[in-house]
């Protein structure tokens, strides 16, 4: 008896659709996310936010703040599968993993652009896991698309992770010193242990543990990437952080400086939300100046650099000048010299 076509169709070929109907929704989940934790947790602050605030920051907010994400996705994705293909490649053929086919929908001219976005837009102390990620996925990509070369195998996955390694560490040396006399041992590490990492990821490894090992680390990573988003997110700035100075009447001496975001000004009244998450109303008239405060994240907190490059700076910011390293207007201070009411 045959089986009808309609029938013998598998459901878990289609297992994963729900999961592309709900990814449009998980950016706006983010943004609602982020005003309901500026307004205080509280309705009606909230329902002001949302009629002020303009929808294109809020996206804007989003890109900036987390493009790093996607390129430490698609590159882990294909140095991951890649690996499991590589490590066990007659499993591989006979019945691919999600893993692998994920890693085989990633061309390389994506692969590519993954690596200069993250080039680009990853702090200086990620650069050394970035270098170990392109090193993994080039050597394993030789390994599977020229298997008969055994001289161009050797210099992708052994020479090529060797000589970066050394070029790394010639060039970090200072800063590695540095993370260790300052007792930063997590930014100690991330510039000491991938180069070093690098090539033992460019060949297979055991059959019995390719598979649990790089499910695991691709699981966690899926799993740790939205909450990681998502914390990140609700910090990030959506209003800009500015200083007003409150005078009693027009012409009079500040009587207090208010640190928060303004909402919305018209011709009768300035709507502030101070630091507290609280909603203040304050006449126009009485607003006697505005001073924009810089960021605290843009604040460097790891006294460690690279030849006078911060290590929680990216290239951008290393190469365009950043108002972050001026000094900060007093008024920004007024947390401890003028307490706000």
């Amino acid at each position: 008896m045959v089986t009808p076509p309609l029938l013998d169709r598998r459901p878990a070929a289609r297992s994963d659709h729900w999961l592309y109907a709900l990814l449009p929704a998980f950016p706006v989940l983010l943004l609602v996310m982020r005003l309901w934790y500026l307004s205080g947790q509280d309705l009606q602050t909230l329902l002001l936010l949302m009629q002020y605030v303009s929808p294109l920051g809020l996206v804007t907010t989003l890109l900036v703040t987390l493009v790093w994400i996607p390129p430490a996705i698609v590159l882990l994705i294909r140095a991951l599968g890649a690996l499991e293909e590589t490590s066990d490649p007659a499993e591989a053929a006979r019945r691919p993993t999600w893993l692998v086919r994920a890693a085989r929908r990633v061309p390389d001219w994506v692969v590519a652009s993954a690596v200069l976005l993250a080039a680009l837009t990853w702090q200086m102390r990620f650069l050394p896991m970035l270098l170990m990620l392109a090193l993994a996925i080039t050597g394993l990509t030789v390994r599977q698309r020229f298997p008969d070369n055994p001289r161009l195998v050797r210099a992708a996955c052994v020479a090529a992770p060797v000589a970066a390694a050394v070029a790394a560490y010639l060039w970090l040396a200072p800063a590695i010193v540095q993370a260790m006399v300052a007792r930063e041992p997590v930014t100690a590490a991330l510039l000491l242990l991938p180069p070093a990492v690098a090539p033992l990821l460019t060949g297979p490894v055991p059959a019995r543990t390719a598979r649990p090992v790089t499910h695991a680390v691709a699981i966690a990573a899926l799993m740790v990437a939205p909450i990681l988003a998502g914390a990140i997110l609700l910090k990030a700035p959506i209003l800009p952080t500015v200083a007003v100075e409150v005078g009693a009447a027009p012409g009079a001496a500040p009587v207090r400086v208010v640190i928060g975001h303004v909402i919305v000004v018209d011709n009768q009244m300035t709507t502030l939300l101070d630091e507290n998450g609280a909603v203040q109303f304050v006449l126009t008239s009485q607003v006697m100046s505005e001073t924009l405060c810089p960021d605290d994240r843009q604040i460097p907190t790891i006294p460690v650099s690279v030849h006078d490059w911060q290590v929680e700076q990216t290239v951008l910011t290393w190469i365009t000048p950043s108002h972050a390293t001026g000094p900060v207007d007093p008024r920004c201070r007024g947390r401890a010299l003028v307490p706000h009411r």
